[in-house]
């Protein structure tokens, strides 16, 4: 009897580490996603890694200005297009790729890179680049304390929006 309590104490303390892992509990920087369908069957999608404020200096503190950085936490974050599109007024063909940015404190660079896989930083990835595309860099209203990486439809495409602190850096995605 004794070994049947330890054998469904221990089968329970796993299940609900399972489950805790599954929905990224207890993780400083939580996986997430997004996407947008930018009509006809074609859509793009980004995982990313979603680290928390936590009172930091975000933007020229924990993320140096003028530094190629990962653009999340953890893993370096995926950019998977399911037909060839436009972003920023550069092809991109249908595929899956890494991101990353260059933020100043006035301009921020997307860099869609063709090497995947890797963890994010020591950036050491230049000779992958697809392409680099300038983003548009505006002042949120209100501090957003989770990063966060959206679309929003927008005419014929969406509107990739990468927002943290009080910054929203954002380029247009659209079919091509």
């Amino acid at each position: 009897m004794k070994k049947r309590i330890i054998l469904l104490t221990v089968l329970a303390i796993l299940f609900t580490m399972s489950a805790f892992a599954q929905m990224g509990e207890g993780k400083p920087s939580p996986a997430a996603s997004a996407s947008c369908d930018l009509g006809g069957g074609k859509t793009v999608k980004t995982d990313y890694s979603s680290p928390r404020m936590k009172g930091r200096k975000i933007y020229g503190g924990l993320v140096p200005f003028g530094e190629v950085w990962r653009t999340g936490a953890d893993e370096a974050t995926t950019f998977v297009t399911s037909a060839d599109v436009v972003v920023g007024g550069k092809n991109v063909p249908a595929g899956r790729y890494t991101i990353f940015t260059v933020p100043t404190a006035d301009k921020w660079t997307l860099i869609i890179n063709k090497k995947t896989g890797e963890w994010g930083i020591p950036y050491k990835y230049k000779s992958d680049e697809l392409v680099r595309v300038d983003m548009n860099v505006s002042k949120l209203p209100a501090p957003v304390e989770n990063f966060t990486i959206g679309y929003d439809r927008s005419g014929s495409g969406c509107t990739l929006r990468i927002d943290w602190e009080t910054t929203r850096a954002s380029v247009k995605v659209s079919a091509k």
